[in-house]
């Protein structure tokens, strides 16, 4: 009897180790997490070198996919158009001024939601994904005039300057954002982001193009 019982109760005992390997299994699997959010910092290039930083959060809405909505700025894009602009307006200004400095930047802050895809990967808890978005750009066009390193863009009518509407002003426009990564968990429920994001401003005289390459830190829930 005594061992029967103790067989018994091994039966038991290994009957249940499955479920319970099974039950964590499936806790820990990418696709059981409801969603994230992160914050980031990028840098940037394309039509011009600078850095960018934002937030996105997002949601799981099937075995493998996530709704997500990202924010950001970044500190400039400015095109070649618009730095040959400026410097001709400076070199109109070199005929009669001296001392003569410009700068041109184009500033934007943008806002996108679309879908992110998580690549299955079963031998290791890093999550590759891909993601595509579609979203707005609302794009400054910032140039700025110095004469003996004084700011005189406000003022340039009196040297007979008036500025276009592709050396000032703002516009917003679509934006299509396309890009990848991997998430990394270092702590509990803290992760890292390591992505990279193309952008693609669609700006009635010439498009603006845009790539993220950062970091970025976030938490599961």
């Amino acid at each position: 009897m005594r061992l029967l019982a103790v067989l018994t109760c091994g039966a038991l005992l290994g009957s249940g180790a499955p479920a319970q390997a099974q039950t964590a299994a499936t806790a820990s699997a990418p696709d059981a997490q409801r969603g994230y959010a992160a914050v980031d910092a990028a840098a940037t290039f394309g039509n011009s070198s600078s850095q960018s930083y934002g937030g996105e959060v997002g949601v799981t809405v099937a075995p493998g996919w996530q709704l997500f909505v990202e924010g950001g700025h970044i500190n400039n894009a400015a095109t070649a158009a618009l730095a040959t602009a400026a410097q001709a307006i400076a070199g109109g200004l070199g005929q009669t001024q001296s001392g003569v400095g410009v700068s041109a930047k184009e500033p934007v802050a943008f806002g996108d939601a679309g879908v992110r895809y998580l690549v299955p990967v079963s031998s290791t808890s890093v999550l590759p994904y891909v993601m595509a978005g579609i979203g707005a750009a609302r794009v400054t066009q910032d140039a700025t005039f110095t004469i003996g390193g004084a700011d005189v863009t406000s003022s340039l009518a009196q040297y007979g300057v008036q500025l276009g509407t592709d050396l000032s002003g703002r516009f917003t426009k679509p934006l299509l954002v396309l890009g990848g990564g991997v998430t990394v968990p270092v702590w509990s429920r803290v992760l890292i982001d390591l992505h990279y994001r193309y952008g693609r401003i669609f700006a009635a005289d010439q498009g603006i193009n845009v790539s993220r390459a950062g970091i970025g830190m976030g938490v599961r829930f």
